[in-house]
């Protein structure tokens, strides 16, 4: 169990290569490599592979190699135990900055010299002269600045922004005042001790966030006028190249509109909105505008208003130019850019959508060149001037691979070959699987074999699911059976099967939003194609059926113990939404509607109102410090259970948040298998 949970981070861990980034401005590329004297970080240019050392490990402190940040191609920057310090290619090192005690948050401007971040809930900004400036003193329970809002949704991951220059710095403010208070219950002191945290619930009073701008020149703070008496989003905060203004998307409460509004900078006024998005489910929006290298009056956005995320060519009175990709695909993420060529960068999921692809397109006429050859999950980095890039990739046979390739195709050089570190294991046999909705639409699954199958005997299932969004299950990559958890399961003698449903992630907009204002009814009957795929196999016994997932998974692995009662003997839910009137705003409204607009829906899938529904057996498991899905829904889960005589099984993990993670999650791994093991018995796999 243990290798099976931690394996693949500790003793089966897969070859790879260390501290391989590109040196900024250079077709040249970093690597930590072993030396008869210690760690060198050595320097290779491309396409030549002409090899210098930049760094040797005796030069530090600890006499190791830290994790360095380049903030240009002479001078890079590192953490110490009690700060920063720069560090010269010509072995030049200074004291760069010392973060104070409680310093969270911290956003760097290394280029500038930079550094803004948080105390207390107080913004901080360390500016060019090397004064350091308390830019706001209002901070406190109810008052966040500077920090992530909106329960990080909209693609929203920090709360301070630097402008390009280094001139000014943006900033959430969030007033949270009107927000419900919610313990949480901290069990490792005696006695225990409340410790509050803010949670907007669904259909409830929402925080107000607004983006203030600091100029250190003259040390004065402007809001920008985004009317904040509105019940909104501010997503998508962007500065323009030239520090002028500041871009936002303001997102609409029931998250069906979107405005993307210009700001000045320095007055804080709307300049004017440049275009808006509706949909009748929700816009969800997940990425910063992106500027057209060298130019401040163009920009890509990203938007899934034709059903797919694509990109889309703007100029700044928000005429739409052209739409640069197109296709029902979808494009991840942009990781580069070739200016020369007009060309962007970007990862796709053209080939399949169980791969992740690096192609070129030109972002005036859409053309599109793929660049990575080999099937399977991509991951690239790419040089400053999108030449080269350096692909680390994987797919259900190929442990791991690292290439250097020339974005034109003419160069490629293998970097890496990892060996496989479950060469000596008896792994599972593993089979994909295309299953159809009820829509005709492609359901892809994995069905794990019993090590040693035998197809005269009739063997118990384990069906693992999430099925919820912004996430896959079902990808190319190792390894093949895409958790090692599972192959541990069919050395137990269980056949294990997994697949994505509507609602899931990376296959476009009507596929995820299936699931819009009703969850756990499009999903469930798509895991049911999976159910009536297992049971039409002769080895599998469908009387000896178990099912798993967590949080999202959870909610799912409840709603089929207590709406379909008859599917599955035992069930395995953790960290489940039981009610979704208890979760948070912003992502129950995007899904469900409010409470308010959608009664219906919140009645048919509250789970707590059907206890006395459940036959199999089941096990609840919660982490007592959960901020996200809050302990209570599986608390009156059980109430109910003993108001209606109904036995079930609970556990809890003290200390643990949303997920069990470290050594602790072997823990959790093996009760939930013997949970299985107790009720489903795979050693007494019948003959047929």
């Amino acid at each position: 169990m243990d290798e099976a949970v931690l394996g693949l981070s500790t003793n089966l861990r897969i070859d790879n290569l260390s501290q391989v980034q590109w040196i900024p401005n250079q077709n040249a590329f970093t690597q930590n490599v072993k030396t008869s004297y210690g760690e060198a970080l050595i320097k290779k240019e491309v396409p030549s592979l002409k090899t210098d050392t930049i760094f040797r490990s005796s030069q530090f402190e600890n006499k190791k190699i830290p994790t360095l940040n380049w903030i240009n191609d002479k001078q890079a920057y590192y953490a110490t135990k009690t700060g920063y310090k720069t560090i010269t290619t010509t072995g030049q090192q200074a004291n760069w900055f010392t973060l104070p005690e409680k310093a969270e948050n911290a956003e760097f401007d290394a280029v500038n010299n930079q550094v803004g971040y948080v105390i207390d809930n107080n913004l901080f900004f360390v500016d060019k002269t090397g004064k350091t400036n308390q830019i706001t003193t209002d901070g406190k329970y109810e008052i966040v600045n500077g920090k992530s809002v909106h329960q990080n949704e909209f693609g929203i991951h920090k709360g301070i922004f630097i402008s390009p220059k280094g001139n000014l710095v943006a900033f959430y403010r969030m007033d949270q005042t009107v927000v419900t208070d919610y313990p949480i219950i901290d069990w490792s002191v005696q006695p225990a001790v409340s410790k509050n945290i803010k949670y907007p619930f669904a259909g409830t009073k929402n925080h107000t966030v607004t983006l203030g701008v600091y100029n250190p020149t003259t040390q004065k703070t402007i809001f920008l006028e985004t009317e904040p008496q509105k019940d909104q989003y501010l997503t998508a905060v962007t500065w323009s190249p030239d520090e002028k203004f500041i871009y936002i998307g303001i997102l609409s409460r029931n998250q069906k509109h979107l405005k993307l509004n210009q700001y000045d900078a320095v007055s804080g006024k709307l300049i004017k909105t440049l275009f808006e998005e509706n949909d009748a489910k929700y816009v969800e929006p997940q990425h910063e505008l992106y500027f057209v290298p060298g130019k401040s009056n163009e920009f890509i956005w990203w938007s899934q208003r034709d059903g797919f995320m694509h990109l889309y060519r703007f100029n700044t009175e928000g005429k739409l130019i052209n739409q640069i990709t197109k296709g029902d695909w979808i494009v991840t993420d942009i990781v580069g850019e070739n200016a020369k060529k007009k060309e962007l960068l970007v990862m796709t999921t053209k080939d399949s959508a169980k791969e992740r692809q690096l192609y070129a397109v030109n972002w005036e006429n859409g053309k599109l060149r793929k660049i990575t050859s080999d099937a399977g999950t991509h991951t690239v980095s790419v040089s400053t001037n999108g030449e080269f890039a350096i692909d680390n990739w994987s797919n259900e046979t190929t442990p791991r691979k690292i290439d250097v390739v020339e974005t034109t195709g003419k160069f490629k050089q293998n970097l890496l070959i990892a060996s496989n570190p479950l060469t000596n294991y008896n792994t599972a046999k593993v089979e994909n699987v295309t299953l159809k909705a009820d829509d005709g639409t492609d359901l892809y699954g994995k069905i794990i074999y019993p090590t040693n199958f035998d197809q005269t005997k009739k063997y118990p299932v384990i069906v693992y699911l999430y099925n919820g969004p912004h996430a896959q299950l079902i990808t190319n990559r190792f390894p093949a059976s895409g958790n090692l958890w599972y192959d541990h399961l069919a050395e137990k003698g269980y056949v294990v099967f997994t697949m994505d449903g509507r609602g899931s992630a990376n296959r476009g907009l009507k596929f995820e939003q299936a699931i819009h204002a009703n969850v756990a009814t499009t999903e469930m009957n798509d895991q049911m194609k999976g159910v009536d795929y297992l049971k039409s196999l002769p080895f599998v016994d469908a009387e000896r059926m178990g099912i798993h997932g967590w949080s999202y998974g959870g909610f799912m692995t409840t709603s089929f113990m207590l709406r379909k009662p008859d599917v599955f003997k035992v069930g395995v839910a953790g960290g489940p939404v039981l009610d979704w009137s208890q979760y948070e705003i912003m992502y129950t409204e995007r899904y469900m509607e409010s409470p308010q607009d959608n009664p219906e829906g919140f009645k048919q899938t509250n789970l707590i109102n059907r206890v006395k529904d459940l036959k199999g057996k089941l096990l609840m498991i919660h982490g007592t410090q959960d901020p996200v899905v809050v302990w209570q829904h599986s608390v009156d889960f059980l109430r109910e259970a003993v108001k209606n005589k109904v036995q079930m099984d609970y556990f809890v993990y003290p200390g643990y948040e949303h997920n069990v993670i470290g050594k602790d999650r072997v823990h959790l791994m093996q009760k939930i298998t013997d949970y299985f093991d107790l009720y489903l018995k795979p050693e007494s796999t019948t003959q047929k």
